[in-house]
């Protein structure tokens, strides 16, 4: 028998009360793509990394098991702070944003050459990006008040995030 041993993260499922625009942020405004899904019962979609044999990394459902006592799916990261992808190209993903009508924060890391974009996807997980910014261009990210990442901040607000199920052609 194998020792135990961890390979890697094989996914992070997200609870939607609208399968559509989460499905939206994340292909259209992120970039992962759908994979096929096996048939569970309740409507979900698995996401995946462009690259060649990318997996699945963030499986989404909707309905059945998502809902709680409620009959709505809970929102925000709670005790997950948030997710984190390995990224590039720092300035069309913030040209995205603006196109989605989203709103995000800027992070340098102190100490290395890592750029960081933050934005909430519509069930209000938050999201890190992250870049190599020695390969990004020259203009830094915006650390001014008010676009600048403060860590504990939330700056997801659901009165006013896009409808983004409405919006075509983000990506």
């Amino acid at each position: 028998m194998p020792s135990a041993a961890v390979h890697g993260l094989f996914h992070i499922a997200i609870k939607t009360s609208d399968l559509d625009a989460t499905r939206m942020f994340w292909c259209d405004i992120i970039g992962l793509r759908d994979m096929a899904r096996p048939d569970f019962g309740y409507p979900g979609a698995w996401l995946a990394c462009p690259q060649p044999g990318g997996l699945g990394i963030i499986h989404v459902y909707a309905g059945g098991p998502a809902l709680g006592p409620a009959g709505t799916a809970p929102s925000g990261t709670a005790a997950i702070d948030h997710i984190s992808l390995s990224c590039s190209g720092y300035r069309e993903y913030i040209a995205r944003f603006k196109a989605a009508g989203l709103d995000w924060r800027e992070f340098l890391v102190p100490g290395t050459t890592l750029w960081q974009l933050f934005v909430y996807d519509p069930s209000g997980v938050q999201l890190e990006l992250t870049f190599e910014g020695s390969v990004e261009g020259a203009i830094k990210p915006d650390m001014s008040p008010g676009r600048a990442y403060v860590a504990g901040a939330s700056f997801f607000d659901f009165k006013t995030y896009p409808k983004l199920s409405s919006l075509k052609g983000v990506a």
